[in-house]
């Protein structure tokens, strides 16, 4: 486990490490920089860089953690890369359902593979299940999504590289909208930003803008219009109350 810096989550577990580029959004990617200098640091778990690598040794370790806590997980790959096992994928989920006193956050780009799995996996209800959407050009993954029986279904518009017009939100419990940070970082227009987010108030489905980003992400901060968005799914709030 690693306490987690990311605003939407407290920690992250990572039985796989390692991915490959399958559109824009991962152009920059920050886990394959994260990668690269932990390999170089020594790091026994990433000896083999960016390199998809399943670790037994901490399949169970969620097990083992009594405080109850949300928990990204493979924050450092794609749980349903197509190289990622069937079997790999089940036993995750049921340390995921044995785990029940915690909430866990999946997040892919391979939403294909995901609907084609979904019927074969169980779905316990503290498992969120997410697709990752940077522009209009992906929002398919939106409705492979909606397919599945995941309890809780999030979006994560990050990094949003583009506007996303007419957002479906029907069957959805939760939306991320952050800006990409780092090196090369690629800028997000504050619009399409407000666009999303007055769509969730609209849908009454919580919304979280975890950061504007760029180089120095600090420096830009995380408040839109004057607030700081944290809503999430296990809130219960009265979001038409808000005034656009």
């Amino acid at each position: 486990m690693a306490k987690s810096a990311i605003e939407w989550t407290e920690s992250t577990w990572n039985p796989i490490t390692g991915c490959t580029k399958i559109s824009p959004g991962c152009k920059h990617c920050y886990a394959e920089r994260m990668s690269m200098r932990l390999k170089a640091m020594g790091q026994p778990n990433y000896v083999n860089g960016f390199h998809l690598t399943v670790h037994e040794h901490i399949l169970e370790m969620p097990l083992r953690w009594k405080r109850p806590q949300t928990i990204f997980v493979n924050s450092m790959s794609d749980l349903f890369h197509e190289s990622v096992s069937l079997e790999s994928i089940s036993n995750i989920f049921d340390v995921m359902a044995r785990a029940s006193h915690h909430r866990f956050q999946a997040l892919t780009k391979r939403s294909k593979r995901l609907l084609e799995l979904g019927p074969e996996l169980p779905w316990p209800s503290n498992v969120w299940m997410g697709v990752s959407v940077e522009n209009s050009d992906y929002l398919f993954r939106i409705d492979h999504l909606r397919q599945t029986d995941a309890w809780i279904k999030f979006v994560s518009f990050e990094p949003l590289l583009g506007p996303i017009h007419n957002l479906d939100l029907d069957g959805i419990d939760w939306v991320i909208v952050g800006g990409e940070s780092g090196p090369k970082a690629r800028p997000m227009d504050p619009d399409w930003v407000r666009e999303i987010r007055d769509r969730c108030l609209s849908a009454k489905v919580p919304f979280f803008f975890k950061q504007w980003g760029g180089v120095i992400k600090k420096k830009n901060g995380r408040a839109l219009d004057g607030r700081v968005w944290n809503q999430m799914p296990a809130e219960i709030q009265v979001l038409s109350s808000v005034t656009l």
